[in-house]
């Protein structure tokens, strides 16, 4: 495994013109890439389409939307008892199933104030990547920037042939 040293660009001819600067600045051709990143979802990395079998954000919402409708319900079902002169048997059943769904979109906004989806991803767009050895690694981060890399990453890997052959677009970027 190489160190690579990868740089994000808005433009498809960005991209291919800093691909041409990393060769006439003596980076060996077939060490050096671009590519199209995909929004986050997109990368069909697992047969059914999508990234993940399973969001990392939706780990406990069975849990809290349960939680959240237990509560919800009782509440509803509480108030909804008070009502029964007016409304007679139907209010604490309105109540109750009013009450669940409150309850369950209140847990599950609760969720989302957690951050319980990790690090961000990375973003979509063209990159660049160049696998350095030592002494280049410094030359191919300046060279990144100079060349109007919007953000410049490091990582492990293997670029053979221009192809970036294990690369893996849920890893969290490691920004220099």
């Amino acid at each position: 495994m190489a160190t690579i040293i990868a740089g994000h660009f808005q433009l498809q001819e960005t991209a291919l013109d800093v691909c041409e600067a990393f060769k006439a600045a003596g980076f060996d051709a077939g060490r050096v890439t671009s590519f199209f990143n995909n929004p986050p979802g997109q990368h069909n990395v697992i047969p059914t389409g999508g990234d993940r079998a399973e969001s990392p954000g939706a780990k406990q919402t069975p849990q809290a939307v349960a939680k959240g409708e237990v509560t919800g319900a009782a509440i509803g079902a509480a108030a909804g008892a008070a009502t029964i002169p007016l409304t007679g048997p139907l209010g604490p059943v309105l109540g109750g199933l009013v009450g669940a769904h409150v309850g369950s979109l209140y847990s599950f906004s609760e969720m989302k104030e957690k951050n319980e989806s990790g690090p961000p991803p990375r973003h979509s767009g063209m990159m660049v990547a160049v696998a350095v050895d030592g002494e280049q690694e410094a030359r191919a981060v300046e060279l990144m920037r100079q060349q109007g890399a919007e953000k410049v990453e490091r990582s492990q890997g293997i670029i053979e042939n221009g192809d970036w052959k294990d690369f893996d677009p849920l890893s969290v970027p490691q920004y220099v």
